[in-house]
């Protein structure tokens, strides 16, 4: 099983290299570097690892802190990892999602995180009812009395708040985006965003363009991710889907293209249901020449 390693540094005045040492010495056969702060999920080196790494691959770390600085951050990681096939190792923490004592690692630390929820929820609805039974009234003083500097100052955190959640899953969406807008239409950019993801995870063409349209508010994505679709051929479609499942990963093998089309549920030319590699590198070379693929 391929392994493949992942270092971090958080600065600039550090240096990775003795993680990448480290995981050279364990048998990493590729090894991806990146200087990011561990509290930032959206981490682009990070996200191509995640999207590239195939069936049977495992992701090495020296330190958990490496991959991620919280238990939830973790967690989503490793369920992305399983659901391609792939496993996760710390060279220096008990887990080997491979090995069943990782993964009964992984089952206690994910019974723990969900402990700890629960303590958090029955603490501030103990501390509600107390409050409650004094004659205080929970709330911000200032939105009950409607006051205009209190209104704006809670929209901002809101807006901060959904800037954060959007950031968490930026890797999703935002390459996609990125690179088929505005050349294909919306509906198919999101089967193609949906094609790897979870069904918890999958996004609405509502939700998605409220992410877009915030992130080219705060500059993010250029403005002209908004613009209309232009027309294309019936016969065009199907090369532009592929160009643009190959254009954000260069790496992905055309058997892989063939499981991602068969998710979205597109049919092959001659409208059948089950997709071969032949068809998909056809549709590759017409892409090419279409000016569809860099």
């Amino acid at each position: 099983m391929p392994l493949i390693g992942y270092a971090r540094v958080s600065t600039d005045e550090q240096t990775p290299l003795p993680q990448s040492q480290a995981l050279k010495s364990a048998g990493c056969v590729e090894i991806h570097e990146e200087q990011a702060s561990g509290g930032n999920r959206a981490r682009p080196v990070l996200a191509r690892v995640l999207e590239r790494i195939g069936k049977g691959d495992t992701l090495v770390v020296v330190r958990i802190d490496r991959l991620a600085r919280s238990l939830s951050h973790l967690l989503e990681v490793i369920e992305r990892l399983e659901a391609k096939g792939a496993f996760f190792r710390s060279l220096t923490d008990p887990i080997d999602t491979s090995s069943p004592q990782g993964k009964f690692t992984l089952q206690v630390l994910g019974a723990a995180a969900e402990f700890e929820r629960a303590l958090i929820r029955e603490r501030t609805k103990a501390g509600l009812a107390s409050a409650r039974s004094k004659g205080r009234i929970g709330g911000n003083p200032g939105l009950r009395a409607r006051d205009p500097a209190a209104l704006r100052k809670v929209r901002l955190a809101r807006q901060d708040g959904y800037m954060d959640r959007l950031n968490e899953t930026a890797q999703d969406w935002v390459p996609h985006v990125r690179r088929l807008r505005p050349d294909m239409a919306w509906e198919d950019v999101l089967r193609i965003i949906n094609a790897p993801l979870p069904h918890e995870r999958q996004w609405t063409q509502s939700r998605l363009l409220r992410a877009v349209n915030a992130y080219v508010r705060d500059g993010f994505l250029d403005e002209t991710v908004l613009g209309r679709a232009g027309r294309r051929d019936t016969d065009d479609r199907l090369p532009a889907i592929v160009a643009g499942i190959k254009g954000a990963n260069p790496e992905i093998t055309l058997q892989e293209i063939c499981n991602r089309l068969e998710k979205m549920r597109e049919r092959t030319p001659r409208g059948r249901t089950s997709w071969q590699p032949s068809s998909v590198k056809m549709l590759l070379e017409r892409a090419e020449r279409l000016g569809l693929l860099d």
